[in-house]
């Protein structure tokens, strides 16, 4: 009799925020992100540099934390969802932690996108949603054997979601998503005419 198993599984994590650490309130957070994006004018002159759409503080700012309580709270929460993710990975950490490694906002307006992209040494990656207004663009995730399908041919339009080629994610305000940081995932086109907002994060073997 034959038998036919799913192998080499591709986890992704969905929680909201707030189930972890203290409760962190999402309008305070976009009133933050607005109000850091509007001082940083490192960050503004590097989104022009780069023909970032919108505003990102990744090559900017690398001690949210340390200046907001908020975003200190965040990482309280986040520490969290990311030890009971690495427990489901079943990862052996020897004894060591999964530590955040860097935290950045994304504010991307109309007509905005975040290409296809990986992180690169990093163990865990993820998002926590501050604004997504309708519109708002899902998170985009790329099945990892693209590089290896040679010859396949397509799956077929109704393929069951573990065997499609891209997994479209549409998250809520407050909601947060961890994966594995060798996932290739995008933000597509942001096609509300208000921006959606979110803050990115990697944790590192510490």
């Amino acid at each position: 009799m034959s038998t036919i198993e799913s192998l080499f599984a591709t986890r992704l994590y969905r929680a909201s925020l707030s189930e972890r650490g203290p409760k962190v309130d999402p309008a305070e957070l976009e009133a933050s992100c607005y109000a850091i994006a509007e001082d940083d004018e490192a960050g503004q002159q590097w989104c022009e540099d780069n023909a970032y759409p919108g505003y990102t503080s990744y090559a900017s700012l690398t001690d949210l934390p340390w200046r907001f309580p908020i975003f200190k709270d965040m990482v309280d929460a986040l520490d969290k969802h990311v030890a009971e993710f690495a427990q489901d990975l079943q990862f052996d950490l020897d004894g060591r932690k999964l530590v955040l490694e860097d935290l950045w906002i994304n504010i991307l307006p109309e007509g905005g996108t975040h290409g296809s992209h990986i992180h690169p040494h990093s163990v865990i990656s993820g998002t926590t949603y501050i604004s997504m207004p309708e519109g708002a663009s899902a998170l985009k995730l790329e099945d990892p054997r693209h590089a290896m399908m040679m010859a396949a041919p397509p799956r077929i339009k109704g393929a069951r979601r573990e065997l499609k080629s891209f997994i479209y994610v549409q998250p809520e305000v407050g909601d947060v998503l961890l994966w594995e940081s060798w996932l290739r995932h995008e933000v597509p086109m942001n096609t509300s005419e208000d921006d959606r907002i979110s803050v990115s994060f990697n944790y590192k073997w510490g």
